[in-house]
C-alpha cells in the first residue's frame, strides 16, 4: 500500500467556534480583508461574530462584500484590489463555497502580480496570504480543499486552481450558521458533499487513506434522505451532521480531486445558471449506472448509504430534485464538447469516451 496524505487545515469545530476562537486571528496577520457575499453572512450572524472577534483581538478589517454565486476572475481581482488597499496580510472568507474559493484566489493575487494563466497554474512567486475559512453552507468543503474554482470567461466555463499553497489556514466551523439555509439550498449543498464523497472513492487518485472519511460522509448524509425528500428543513443535530460530513467529504477530494461528475455539472452552471450541487446531483445516477458494472466501488457506496441499486440512488435524487431541466441537442453536443477538456476525465476510472460522456448526459435530461 502506497499514498500520500497532506492535511494542513487546522479544524475548530462546534457551536460558537468563531467567538471562542479569536484569539487564532492573531496568529494569521495584523490587518483582514473579510470576502464575502452580498447579505447572507448578515443574515446568518456569521458576519458578526467574525467582526467582533476581529474587534476583540485589535485587529483592523475591511469588508468585500461582493462576491457573486460562481466567483469570476474580474471578481477576485477586484477584491485582491482591495486587499492591498488596505494593507491586508491575511484573507478571512465568510460564507458558502463561492466566497470562501474566492477569498483563496483573493489571497494569491493580492501577493502576485499575475496574469490569469499564472493564476490558474498553482505556481506562485510570492506565498499567498494566510486564510482562514468561515463556512455557513454544508455543501463544498471549501473550507479544507487547496481548490478555488472561478468563472473564466475566456473559456466560457469554470476553472479550478489547485495548490497546497491556498489550503486554509484555519476552518472554523459553527453548524448554526446553516439554520436560516432554505430548503432548496440545503438540498443541493448537501447532494454537493455527497457527490465529493462518492467521487474521492471512485476517482482513479483514491486510496485506502480517505475511504473511511467518504463513508461517514455518505452515511450521515443519507440519514437525512428521509427529512430532506419530504422538504422539510432539517432539524438542529441533522444540520451537524450536514456541516461535518460536508468537512469529511472536503478532506476527501483535498486528497483525489473529483471526476467526470463535475465536469458535466460545470457548463450545466456556466451555460444554464443550475446550482453546482443541484447540477452534480442531475448527473450522478448516469454516471453510477457507467460505472456500477465497471467499478465495483460503486455497489459499496450503495451499501453505505443503506441501498440496493443505483437505480434507487436515483430515486432519491428525482425526489430531492424535483422537475429536471431540459436540454436542446445543441446544447448536449455543446456540453459533451466542453467536458472532452476537462482534467478530471483523465481521474475518472473506468475513463469515459466521447459516448460515454453524451450517454451520460442524455440519460441525466431525458427529453
Amino acid at each position: 500500500m502506497e499514498f500520500t496524505y497532506y492535511m494542513p487545515v487546522r479544524v475548530i469545530f462546534g457551536k460558537g467556534a468563531v467567538r471562542k476562537s479569536a484569539a487564532e486571528f492573531k496568529r494569521l496577520g495584523s490587518r483582514a480583508l473579510i470576502v464575502t457575499g452580498k447579505n447572507s453572512s448578515d443574515i446568518n450572524g456569521s458576519m458578526a461574530d467574525t467582526a467582533r472577534a476581529l474587534e476583540e483581538c485589535g485587529i483592523p478589517y475591511e469588508k468585500y462584500g461582493g462576491i457573486k454565486p460562481n466567483p469570476n476572475v474580474e471578481d477576485v481581482r477586484d477584491a485582491a484590489t482591495a486587499a492591498r488597499s488596505i494593507g491586508a496580510d491575511f484573507i478571512i472568507g465568510v460564507g458558502g463555497g463561492s466566497p470562501l474559493d474566492a477569498a483563496k484566489a483573493v489571497a494569491i493575487l493580492a501577493a502576485n502580480d499575475i496574469d490569469d494563466e499564472t493564476l490558474f497554474s498553482g505556481i506562485y512567486r510570492s506565498r499567498p496570504l494566510p486564510v482562514a475559512a468561515i463556512p455557513t453552507t454544508a455543501g463544498t468543503g471549501s473550507e479544507v480543499t487547496p481548490y478555488s474554482i472561478l468563472t473564466y470567461r475566456s473559456i466560457r466555463n469554470k476553472k479550478s486552481i489547485g495548490s497546497p499553497l491556498i489550503f486554509p489556514v484555519i476552518a472554523l466551523i459553527d453548524p448554526a450558521y446553516t439554520y436560516t439555509l432554505g430548503i432548496n439550498s440545503t438540498i443541493n449543498t448537501a447532494i454537493d458533499a455527497l457527490s465529493h464523497a462518492a467521487e474521492s472513492c471512485l476517482a482513479v487518485r483514491s486510496t485506502p487513506a480517505v475511504k473511511p472519511a467518504a463513508h461517514e460522509s455518505m452515511r450521515l448524509i443519507a440519514g437525512t434522505f428521509s427529512t430532506l425528500r419530504r422538504h422539510e428543513l432539517p432539524s438542529s443535530s441533522e444540520r451537524e451532521s450536514l456541516m461535518y460530513a460536508s468537512m469529511l467529504a472536503g478532506t476527501c477530494i483535498a486528497q483525489t480531486g473529483t471526476t467526470v461528475v463535475h465536469s458535466i455539472g460545470y457548463p450545466l452552471t456556466y451555460y444554464r445558471n443550475v446550482d453546482h450541487g443541484r447540477a452534480n446531483g442531475l448527473v450522478m445516477h448516469g454516471f453510477l449506472k457507467f460505472i456500477e458494472n465497471r467499478n465495483p466501488g460503486v455497489h459499496e457506496l450503495l451499501e453505505v448509504m443503506g441501498m440496493g441499486s443505483t437505480d434507487e440512488f436515483g430515486a432519491v435524487m428525482n425526489d430531492l430534485l424535483g422537475e429536471r431541466e431540459k436540454l436542446s441537442e445543441d446544447e448536449i453536443k455543446l456540453f459533451t464538447d466542453t467536458v472532452l477538456k476537462s482534467k478530471n476525465i483523465a481521474n475518472t476510472m473506468p475513463q469515459p469516451s466521447r459516448q460515454d460522456i453524451e450517454d451520460i448526459i442524455r440519460f441525466s435530461f431525458p427529453g
